[in-house]
């Protein structure tokens, strides 16, 4: 009798669980109005998705013993494999020899302990690339935005989807991916890029619509930082406003990130594949951080942003820096 009623039990707690599961699998789908082409590639998702959310709990319960600095957090790719979200990392590896860099000049003063240009408003609100390698092209408008910003004092969000389709001619690929340069030097020979109100975004490459009409930001040239000189960065954080960088977004502790300040020992500084803006930096609990903006939308990270450790060049954060120049 007691072996009924505890086989009773198990079964009990089995089916609510499985309940449970199927109610949170529900939500997920509805919050990021996720439709599937048939039960096939469902079931797949499901438990693509099921593995990723393990891999969440474990890692939390690992952070709340203090293991890690930072939490794992599902999120529109929590259906993803990691090499499937890999394929929408677009940063293209620049070409060194190329391009000239250009070290800041001496300060005489210390940087400021905290910069965040988001409470100046120099940031426009975060947006989400969705299936295409177009990083480049949000990272690139970001720092042009900030240093339009500073010249006439108005933030207008700049079209990343004029990049996309536009630059093509300079070696950028679209939703394949680009170079952050060649997409200043875009701006530059084009003499202007159009507003984001005027060319929206579309998630996919089209034929190149650029006109006068909607020119809303410009540049006269770039600079680039020194390599793997995080000093140098910061500098140009505190001085000159959110710089345009490339990093390591490969592991899927990346892809899942929820909150903290994140720092992986994995992440590799020797390989940079995805582009994002760094807007700020600061310290909490002793521990230097860089304020980045992604381009994943706002149920990623820290509602779109993410904190990286500092002074560590963790996921080659100071391997290519580049802001443009008005």
């Amino acid at each position: 009798m007691i072996r009924f009623v505890l086989l009773l039990l198990c079964v009990s707690l089995v089916c609510s669980e499985i309940r449970r599961l199927n109610d949170q699998w529900m939500a997920w789908k509805s919050q990021h109005n996720k439709t599937y082409r048939n039960t096939r590639e469902e079931r797949h998702r499901r438990g693509v998705w099921e593995q990723n959310l393990l891999d969440i709990m474990k890692h939390n319960e690992e952070t709340a013993v203090g293991l890690h600095s930072y939490t794992l957090g599902l999120n529109q790719l929590s259906d993803m494999t990691a090499d499937e979200v890999n394929q929408l990392n677009g940063l293209l590896e620049e070409d060194f020899s190329d391009l000239n860099v250009t070290s800041p000049p001496p300060s005489h003063q210390p940087p400021p302990p905290r910069v965040n240009w988001t409470e100046h408003g120099m940031v426009s609100p975060v947006q989400n690339q969705g299936p295409c390698g177009s990083c480049w092209a949000f990272s690139a408008v970001g720092a042009l935005e900030g240093q339009m910003k500073r010249k006439t004092g108005s933030l207008v969000p700049l079209s990343p989807q004029n990049l996309l389709d536009c630059s093509v001619s300079l070696g950028n690929r679209g939703c394949r991916g680009g170079y952050l340069s060649r997409a200043f030097l875009y701006i530059i020979q084009n003499k202007g890029i159009d507003s984001n109100t005027f060319y929206p975004y579309e998630h996919k490459q089209g034929l190149c619509r650029y006109s006068v009409t909607g020119r809303a930001g410009y540049c006269t040239g770039f600079r680039i930082l020194p390599r793997h000189n995080e000093v140098a960065l910061q500098y140009a954080i505190a001085n000159i406003g959110p710089v345009s960088v490339g990093i390591n977004a490969k592991l899927a502790s990346f892809h899942k990130y929820r909150g903290g300040i994140y720092s992986d020992p994995k992440c590799s500084s020797g390989l940079i594949n995805h582009a994002v803006l760094v807007v700020g930096y600061g310290s909490e609990n002793g521990q230097d951080y860089w304020l980045v903006k992604n381009s994943w939308g706002t149920a990623w990270g820290e509602n779109g942003f993410i904190r990286m450790v500092r002074n560590k060049n963790m996921c080659g954060i100071s391997s290519f820096a580049i802001y443009p120049t008005i």
